[in-house]
């Protein structure tokens, strides 16, 4: 029998379970859990409630999703659900590599209209942690891409929405042609970012 001593703990010590980063909308969080590796494979927690309360991300999850991408340029977005069912959302990578972008569509906010964007990959087991009053979306950049993400809100399809994936008054530099790209009917057919700023001038 072959007995091997861990390189690490096995949880979070002193302070010690990830590293977050403030993106350049400073709400939206990238996060580096830590690995601890060794002959057999590796340990990582990836999600600790106490500590991210810690770190001012205090929201209940009560969903988690899984999707499968087979190709490369496989586009999902920008997606959100409107209040009272707004969804914050903790995304990271299995397998593969996504762009992954935020685009602030709070009607208040100085800087609504812009977008953050990072990749997520599996190699840097990173995540990222998009709050409730952005629109969603990612890129594949690999085949057999695998993202898992936590919504603090369930799936409510009268509350679902989508925006357009390339709208120009967005200016999203996603960095793949277009004619590479597979998209759903549904993103193909997305509201402008115009008609979205309408709907919520409507709704007030």
């Amino acid at each position: 029998m072959q007995v091997i001593s861990p390189t690490g703990p096995l949880g979070s010590q002193n302070g010690d379970f990830m590293k977050i980063e403030s993106l350049e909308i400073p709400e939206v969080k990238l996060l580096f859990p830590r690995k601890f590796e060794d002959e057999r494979g590796f340990f990582s927690e990836t999600y600790n409630q106490e500590e991210f309360s810690q770190a001012g991300i205090t929201q209940d999850f009560v969903q988690d999703n899984h999707s499968f991408s087979k190709s490369p340029g496989v586009l999902r977005g920008l997606h959100f659900q409107r209040e009272p069912y707004a969804q914050d959302k903790l995304v990271r990578v299995l397998r593969g590599r996504i762009l992954d972008v935020a685009v602030d569509i709070r009607p208040n906010s100085p800087t609504l209209g812009k977008s953050v964007i990072a990749e997520i990959n599996a190699d840097d087991w990173n995540q990222i942690f998009v709050p409730r009053g952005f629109a969603h979306g990612f890129l594949t950049l690999a085949p057999d891409t695998e993202v898992v993400y936590k919504v603090s809100r369930p799936y409510t399809p009268s509350a679902e929405h989508a925006i357009l994936w390339n709208d120009p008054d967005l200016g999203i530099n996603w960095p793949m042609d277009e004619s590479q790209l597979i998209l759903s009917a549904k993103d193909t057919n997305a509201m402008s970012f115009k008609k979205y700023l309408e709907t919520v001038r409507d709704e007030n």
